[in-house]
């Protein structure tokens, strides 16, 4: 498959149609590797990560996601270039397109990332920002489908920040018919303008309570209270206890409800481990899911 779009930084710049066919493509994918292998239908091509903030699930998964469709990856922090001596992003944009096939960067400000998009002629791929996680959101839907054997017409509990993986997961639910209840501290809540797009396609509650987000749930969703953008200790007080996800808040969803974090999760703040280890968590294989997921991605945006 082939996007329209050049580039992946929010989740937007997708149909509602690509959406679903990326997700399908996953997991054909997936299926593909586990059976034979995948095809080396990248082969020779390049992906150039740069790294701003560390980084697990989403180097490994790139980064083995590229080998086993035969391309290859370079891994950059920011020390390793000369952006940390002042060059532009204009002219670190315009240098890497000339070396590389595809740019991905996990950044502190998405603002970067907007530069390099405009400057750069070859894909851009948001792998983190302050303000959206997509490459997290398609993992996430993945996982769902996996799980529910449809999208639309589930309903999704977001509990707590509404942050940079809720404006993505936002995105998610508008582009895929599924609807959305937010619960968040005052002064937490998710992205007005993302809110307002989404609305003109999906069901979005916005809420302070998260009994009201999880009643009749399929999907329960937390990600934590604290990350590598806010780690103010006195954050986590406004959370705790209320938006914990635990044993009585996951008994308000449906039964056969299940549980998502994107990780790292902090055990006994966001998610007890009694839910994230239990039978309704389904973590590990969204987790998962980040490698196949992204292998779709890779494909449908650097293939010609």
């Amino acid at each position: 498959m082939k996007l329209k779009t050049k580039d992946l930084l929010t989740l937007s710049e997708l149909t509602p149609k690509e959406f679903v066919e990326l997700i399908n493509y996953s997991t054909k994918l997936k299926k593909e590797l586990k059976k034979s292998g995948n095809k080396p239908i990248l082969k020779n091509k390049t992906l150039t990560m740069i790294f701003q903030k560390p980084s697990t699930r989403t180097r490994v998964s790139f980064e083995i996601g590229m080998y086993q469709l035969g391309g290859h990856t370079i891994n950059l922090s920011s020390n390793d270039m000369q952006l940390s001596r002042g060059e532009s992003i204009e002219d670190t944009a315009k240098t890497l397109s000339r070396y590389t096939d595809c740019i991905m960067a996990r950044v502190y400000e998405h603002e970067l990332l907007d530069k390099l998009s405009e400057y750069a002629n070859v894909p851009v791929i948001n792998g983190l920002s302050d303000s959206f996680h997509p490459c997290q959101i398609l993992a996430d839907f993945m996982t769902i489908k996996e799980k529910k054997g449809k999208l639309k017409g589930l309903k999704i509990a977001w509990i707590g920040d509404g942050n940079n993986v809720c404006n993505s997961m936002i995105y998610g639910a508008a582009l895929s018919g599924i609807d959305m209840s937010i619960a968040t501290p005052k002064g937490f809540a998710p992205n007005k303008t993302v809110v307002k797009e989404s609305k003109k396609s999906a069901n979005i509650e916005l809420t302070t309570d998260p009994f009201i987000a999880t009643k009749n749930a399929d999907v329960v969703v937390t990600d934590t209270h604290s990350s590598i953008h806010n780690s103010d200790p006195k954050r986590i007080k406004k959370f705790l206890p209320k938006y914990q996800v635990n044993s009585k808040l996951m008994s308000t969803a449906k039964k056969n409800a299940i549980f998502m974090h994107c990780l790292p999760a902090k055990r006994e703040q966001e998610v007890t481990s009694s839910v994230i280890d239990g039978s309704q968590s389904v973590v590990w294989d969204e987790a998962e899911n980040r490698l196949h997921s992204q292998k779709a991605l890779l494909v449908a945006l650097i293939r010609a």
